[in-house]
């Protein structure tokens, strides 16, 4: 909890569901990304969940937030 703009801030309005959250943990440990690229996830996909009018951020936002990290890291590898 690290105060305001932290993260317990990101992580309260990122809440995931049980499914996202899988797809999550399964790219961090397959992907070998770090915290920050977790973070950064989770960021995309609430901003995609914002897009789509959706007030929660389902798996489908956590998959394609995934899609556009792994092209980040692609294009800067």
């Amino acid at each position: 909890m690290w105060g305001f703009g932290g993260w317990s801030v990101i992580h309260k309005n990122c809440e995931l569901d049980t499914e996202g959250a899988g797809f999550l943990e399964q790219a961090m440990t397959s992907m070998i990304f770090s915290a920050r690229a977790h973070d950064r996830i989770l960021k995309v996909a609430r901003t995609l969940a914002d897009l789509a009018a959706d007030d929660k951020v389902l798996s489908h936002h956590v998959l394609e937030a995934i899609n556009y990290r792994t092209l980040d890291q692609a294009m800067w590898s």
